[in-house]
């Protein structure tokens, strides 16, 4: 299963840049329209674009950083520090965004919001606000949906297994800010018929569980790929077969990997050699697969083959360990 690798400037900085462009103009229209209509909901959706326009400077800065080349003190690169960044991405979103809206939302509801003034010019800002995110949000959409189907998954199955970090986390505060100016509208609206600020608080506490949520699914996301999650497992089981498949291989008896990065993989495999074989005879033939596996998974940034006996007790009970018991079979099929 071939992946694709994207350069250095490539459709995620696209997405990122329009996001963050949409977003900084968004907040300052936000802005003044939460100060004139006094409106709890409008100010919190300024604080969300606020905080997205921070999360898009965050971004790219991942996208800058990961590219660096590996060199002596990280021969195995860069790549995580998109996942780094990102995660800071999230928790700007909760701290920044959620927090005030929290806050704007219980106040209101609790002390009392301020007087209604000018509503039409927040149904206004509103309005433009959710044209423009939309602009954002349609590519990102594009984006997912285009490498979903060249991956041949679904969206939400994409979503939930992709290893770059950035179009996620633009995919779900687009979405998050669509809602977010429903919510807005839904409570300027009903504050403006019923005369009641409660609508308006309510709206803005909802706001902030909008945005509590994406930013809990994507800190989530970002903690799981920093401690080292593995690649697409359809592509281990390819891996494992192509090795399985070689003539000098009695069996494969264990395979690791871990994602460094964006369309880099760490792939470790140990092999049970034909005994017959010679140590030239498994030098030429590792040399051989670590060919082939690169030219068929360009993704693969490290191979590393080890010979190994599948008797070996030791490395039976690690990978008994790590995989279970249902791993036992496998291990001992000839």
């Amino acid at each position: 299963m071939a992946e694709k690798t994207e350069p250095e400037g490539g459709e995620s900085t696209l997405t990122v840049v329009l996001a963050g462009s949409v977003n900084l103009a968004i907040a300052i229209m936000k802005l003044i329209a939460g100060i004139v209509t006094g409106s709890a909901a409008m100010l919190s959706e300024a604080a969300h674009s606020v905080a997205d326009t921070f999360t898009e400077v965050l971004l790219l800065t991942a996208l800058r950083t990961s590219s660096k080349p590996a060199d002596r003190r990280h021969p195995f690169g860069y790549g995580k520090e998109r996942y780094f960044w990102s995660l800071l991405a999230a928790v700007s979103i909760f701290v920044s965004g959620a927090a005030f809206a929290f806050y704007e939302g219980f106040h209101t509801i609790f002390a009392g919001g301020n007087e209604q003034n000018h509503p039409l010019l927040g149904y206004i800002v509103l309005a433009i606000a959710f044209a423009m995110e939309s602009v954002s949000w349609s590519q990102a959409v594009r984006q997912v949906r285009a490498e979903a189907a060249e991956d041949r998954r679904s969206m939400g199955a994409y979503l939930r297994d992709i290893d770059d970090p950035t179009v996620k986390t633009v995919f779900f505060e687009d979405t998050a800010a669509l809602v977010g100016i429903l919510l807005a509208f839904a409570g300027l609206g009903l504050h403006q018929l019923t005369d009641d600020a409660v609508y308006d608080g309510i709206a803005s506490v909802l706001i902030g569980t909008l945005l509590a949520f994406v930013a809990y699914v994507l800190g989530r996301t970002n903690k799981g790929l920093l401690v080292g999650r593995q690649a697409d497992p359809r592509m281990i089981r390819l891996i494992g077969r192509r090795l399985a498949d070689q003539p000098e291989v009695d069996a494969v008896v264990d395979i690791l990997t871990m994602l460094t990065g964006t369309d880099k993989v760490l792939l470790c495999a140990r092999l049970d050699f034909d005994d017959s074989l010679g140590a030239s005879d498994i030098e030429q033939a590792s040399v051989r697969m670590h060919a082939e596996l690169h030219a068929e998974f360009p993704q693969l940034d490290e191979v590393f083959l080890e010979p190994m006996p599948r008797s070996d007790p030791a490395l039976r009970a690690r990978v008994l360990a790590r995989y279970g018991p249902e791993i036992k079979r496998e291990l001992d099929e000839p």
